[in-house]
């Protein structure tokens, strides 16, 4: 019989998190819903957009302007001391951001409070900073949690998503956005702490966009998750895009004079 050589190393820097959050997840009975969005206007005012506002940006202000009028998308199911929902007044969008750390891909969690209450280009400033500026600024929480011994660090993450606590929406996000459509490819299915989370796969030419909305089947039932798609789609056509639409039509900032 064949032998094998077999190595064994220590878990890339920020496994432990995520793989808390994956195994905290299969405790919540989640269920994706699809709907393909018809975004031809929205695509081509944003390609006349300078700067750029990526599709993040578009789907993190449009789903929380959502979520501002459906307040289940906003809420989470606690239990002690009886079963009953929890209601952020406001929402916080967790965006899953993939980082290069020492030859590792790396995952943070970027949290965006209200932006359903952010204008576009300083809601994309704000993704920009987490992607761009020095992990110990933008995530140091994450790291801090990082650094705690791994049943302490489950216990902390269980007790946020079961908590009733104002501070909760902040530590584990109301919603959370997770793509890989910057990869041209879809991801419709991923774990997740929050009573929903969304995704989107890349934007197809004529303005095609298959979007997921994955939800917690203890606070949401599908019909709901489908009318949420359906007020996503409207909110994207209108709101959102009019709001693009009068960005791109400002003039641009002359550059400064040289000294």
């Amino acid at each position: 019989m064949s032998t094998h050589s077999v190595t064994t190393t220590s878990l890339p820097p920020g496994r432990g998190t995520v793989n808390d959050v994956a195994l905290l997840a299969r405790s919540i009975p989640l269920f994706p819903v699809d709907r393909t969005l018809a975004l031809d206007e929205l695509a081509a005012v944003r390609r006349a957009t300078v700067p750029r506002v990526g599709w993040a940006a578009l789907f993190l202000k449009a789903y929380a302007l959502v979520a501002r009028e459906m307040p289940l998308l906003r809420s989470w199911i606690v239990y002690r001391p009886h079963a009953r929902l929890a209601t952020s007044g406001d929402s916080v969008a967790t965006l899953a951001i993939n980082r290069a750390d020492s030859g590792h891909d790396r995952l943070f969690f970027a949290r965006l409070a209200r932006p359903d209450e952010t204008a576009l280009a300083a809601l994309q400033a704000s993704i920009d900073r987490h992607v761009t500026a020095p992990v110990e600024e933008v995530f140091r929480r994450q790291l801090e949690l990082e650094m705690v011994p791994g049943a302490l660090r489950r216990t902390i993450l269980r007790w946020h998503m079961n908590s009733a606590s104002r501070k909760r929406p902040g530590r584990i996000g109301t919603f959370s956005l997770s793509t890989l459509a910057g990869f041209r490819a879809g991801n419709h299915f991923h774990p997740t702490l929050c009573t929903t989370s969304l995704c989107y796969a890349p934007v197809e030419a004529d303005g095609r966009c298959r979007v997921t909305i994955i939800a917690d089947h203890r606070v949401l039932d599908g019909a709901t998750v489908a009318r949420a798609l359906e007020r996503l789609e409207q909110v994207l056509r209108g709101t959102i895009t009019t709001e693009l639409t009068r960005q791109s039509s400002r003039p641009a900032a002359a550059p400064a004079a040289a000294a």
